[in-house]
């Protein structure tokens, strides 16, 4: 910012220059035609001192442009001639138009001088509307013609509508980009008209005037100052469509449509506000597709690589044998509209014949090997115990609950009559498929494998049981006998019982020792 300070104060401070009729710029040089009445050493000095040199190369078709509707001689140096020589290279033009390149005394004061200045950090050209107009001015005091398509540092553009008393805008080109009206008010007044506050760095007026709505010139009419519209009844500034007056009055501030109202509600747009307005586009991952915008980003995600347009949107496809998955559009499951359908396998040459463990099948269905060939075999869910309350329709791959006639069917398999609280007496209900409760791996040959295996076992128990009880039947307890050893059994017995018992067993032990 010093730096840009210093290089304004100095073109705003050049030497006391007639002011040229015309200019043009390219993007690094610029040349103007500058009248007033100088000899060679004088028109050279007057380059030098706003920061250029007297024009080194004289083309007849450029230069030529900035000597249309002019006359008389003029001053360049196409050699860098030293100071002191006698004759100078000058170029004379008639009202007729012939332009002529010859030498003149250097000490003879002619028409005008071209000098070059070098084109440093410059502007592109403002963009306005058609009933709009620029007036550009070089810090070096000439103004550059509106058709250029650079201009260089310090220039001010000023910005005038057809029909308007007061500038529309004001800029100042510094470092490649235009600065708007009020600058900062060290820097030529901050472009202000009448005077520049430097503690708000805004435009001020003098007594009885106010600031204009471009901010920067001062007016006395009240709707001057209004920055769209005035309502000449009440005096009173209003704003046009898409803009709301501020509180100041007189200023006008953009409305965000966006958030004032739903204005985009289509499926896949979002609301951009503009200037005055708003705009609806199509969200990041949506594309428009005849007027409508269309979510593409579900073909980035289908399993099987294959997504189509139908409807109005993008859907994945799976191959022959697979359906979309009710729970992700994205994913493909198996699918088989038949009892039996050939088994999705991973190819395997190695094996002779299809593993079980390398074939799928969807939900409902059970694998089974025949001639070597994987198959898919619906399971007849309703031959399974308690299914369903009332009754139950075998589907492929699934199966479905109906109840009687006055119930309703509840949670896909309950019947609730009609005179509990809440229900009311309805016809048979049919309920949406419901998937197998069998699991995939199971099927009909192993469980019959199974009831043949438990057979199995209930024989061989059975004839272990019998052996057992041959081998008791025939054992021999005589090893486990005396030769005077009795088997007695306890009963209950009274003392004369006991006593009689015992004098038997005495005699009998007696008599055989005799």
């Amino acid at each position: 910012m010093i730096a840009f300070l210093i290089r304004a104060l100095l073109l705003c401070g050049l030497q006391k220059t007639v002011m040229s009729l015309r200019g043009y710029c390219t993007n690094d040089l610029c040349y103007a035609l500058f009248v007033g009445l100088k000899d060679f050493e004088g028109a050279q000095k007057s380059c030098q001192d706003s920061g250029g040199d007297l024009l080194l190369f004289f083309d007849a078709e450029e230069q030529g442009r900035l000597l249309e509707g002019m006359s008389g001689s003029f001053w360049f140096d196409p050699s860098g001639m030293v100071t002191g020589a006698r004759n100078c290279s000058s170029c004379s033009v008639s009202m007729g138009g012939n332009l002529k390149i010859h030498t003149t005394q250097c000490g003879n004061k002619l028409t005008g001088y071209f000098c070059q200045f070098v084109n440093e950090e410059p502007c592109g050209a403002i963009s306005v509307t058609r009933d709009a107009q620029v007036k550009y001015l070089a810090p070096m005091k000439f103004t550059v013609n509106a058709t250029s398509l650079y201009f260089p540092a310090g220039t001010t553009a000023e910005v005038a509508k057809m029909g308007t008393l007061h500038l529309y805008a004001k800029h100042l080109c510094f470092q490649s980009i235009w600065m708007t009206a009020p600058w900062n008010c060290e820097v030529m007044g901050g472009g202000c008209e009448y005077g520049c506050n430097t503690t708000s760095g805004s435009c001020v007026c003098g007594e009885g005037a106010h600031l204009h709505a471009n901010l920067i010139t001062c007016s006395h009419d009240p709707c001057d100052r209004c920055a769209h519209q005035c309502d000449n009844a009440t005096q009173a500034c209003k704003c046009r469509g898409g803009f709301t007056l501020a509180p100041d009055g007189k200023s006008c501030v953009d409305v965000d449509e966006c958030q004032q109202l739903d204005a985009c509600e289509l499926e896949g747009e979002e609301c951009v506000n503009s200037h005055g307005g708003f705009e609806c586009r199509c969200k990041d991952g949506f594309e428009e597709e005849d007027g409508v915008c269309v979510d593409v980003r579900i073909c980035d995600k289908c399993e099987h690589m294959n997504c189509v347009k139908s409807n109005g949107a993008y859907a994945c496809l799976c191959r022959k044998g697979f359906i979309v998955s009710p729970d992700d559009p994205t994913k493909c499951q198996l699918y088989c509209d038949q009892a039996d359908c050939p088994a999705n396998c991973i190819p395997n040459p190695t094996l002779e014949e299809k593993d079980m463990h390398q074939c799928f099948c969807p939900k409902g269905y059970i694998k089974d090997i025949r001639n070597g060939t994987a198959y898919c075999t619906d399971i007849d869910e309703c031959e399974i115990h308690m299914q369903c309350e009332h009754n139950c329709e075998n589907l492929f791959g699934s199966f479905v609950c109906t109840c009687e006639e006055g119930f309703e069917l509840f949670d896909e398999y309950m019947c609730v009559h009609p005179s509990e609280d809440g229900w009311a007496a309805v016809y048979p209900t049919q309920a949406e498929p419901r998937p197998a409760i069998v699991p995939s791996y199971v099927k009909t040959g192993s469980i019959l494998g199974i009831t043949v295996f438990l057979l199995l076992c209930l024989v061989l128990l059975y004839l272990l049981v019998r052996n057992l009880a041959k081998r008791c039947g025939s054992l021999d307890l005589s090893s486990l006998k005396g030769s005077d050893m009795d088997i007695f059994y306890l009963q209950q017995v009274t003392t004369e019982t006991y006593k009689r018992l015992s004098f038997d067993k005495e005699s009998k032990y007696d008599s055989q020792r005799l």
